[in-house]
């Protein structure tokens, strides 16, 4: 009854009807794909021969343009996995945190994309595959926490437990996001500083236009795969819905 009465108070969006959302990110879902391909495409065109040679660091640079999208979206989205996984929890809202479960393997995903792109880049720049710095070391804390609320959350069948136990999980790994930020001043580290600025003269104008087509692509396709897993997640748990087994019935009728 509790669950019922909050439920009109939590309408703060279209997408807040796990039915309503069902819909509409089944339509934006072919969107983001095209989105993310063709920005794909003229990133990687742009950066790889376009953009000129790094005077120092030659072509190896050029996994810059894979790196730092990675780690930049990396660190966003677990932060708004939390937030929503706290919205979750307090508001006892069940797309919220449907919304958690669906970043969290993007999140993933993105983090072993910047340390594996990392140690691509650090093998000819700094001599070495890896170092237990601390910007390397909290981005590998990251990839656990990520890893940890996913097998959390799947390792508790009681939908709310579950929720809430991710949620828990999540706000104490928010700690970690500026740690990694601010490592490279807080500490001696052999990863360097801010070096990349994709605003102002620091880069090179292809190398800023790549970096930014790159940069909108991880977003679409952050987009893309979160609301095709929420999709699943939202099937998942309203299986037993009158609209989910009408869906069902509907899709089953179609079939030749």
């Amino acid at each position: 009854m509790k669950q019922q009465a909050l439920q009109p108070g939590l309408r703060w969006s279209t997408f807040s009807a796990p039915s309503r959302f069902y819909g509409l990110a089944g339509r934006c879902v072919p969107w983001m794909w095209a989105a993310c391909l063709l920005l794909a495409a003229a990133g990687l065109y742009v950066g790889l021969l376009l953009a000129p040679t790094d005077a120092t660091q030659h072509d190896a640079y050029r996994v810059i343009f894979i790196h730092v999208p990675a780690a930049l979206l990396s660190m966003l989205i677990y932060v708004v996995m939390a937030f929503w996984a706290a919205w979750g929890w307090i508001f006892n809202a069940r797309m919220a945190s449907m919304y958690a479960r669906a970043l969290a393997p993007t999140g993933a995903v993105l983090t072993f994309i910047t340390l594996w792109t990392g140690s691509l880049w650090g093998k000819p720049t700094w001599g070495t595959w890896w170092v237990w710095d601390a910007r390397i070391t909290s981005y590998f804390i990251l990839l656990l926490l990520y890893v940890g609320y996913i097998a959390l959350t799947e390792a508790i069948d009681d939908v709310r437990r579950s929720a809430h136990a991710g949620a828990l999980l999540a706000l104490v790994g928010v700690v970690n996001i500026p740690i990694i930020y601010f490592s490279v001043r807080w500490w001696n580290t052999l990863h360097q500083g801010q070096t990349i600025k994709m605003t102002g003269t620091s880069m090179e104008q292809t190398m800023r236009l790549s970096m930014w087509l790159m940069m909108f692509s991880f977003w679409a396709y952050t987009f893309a795969v979160a609301f095709t897993r929420s999709r699943a997640i939202v099937l998942e748990q309203e299986a037993d819905t009158e609209w989910v087994k009408a869906l069902s019935a509907g899709t089953a009728g179609t079939k030749p």
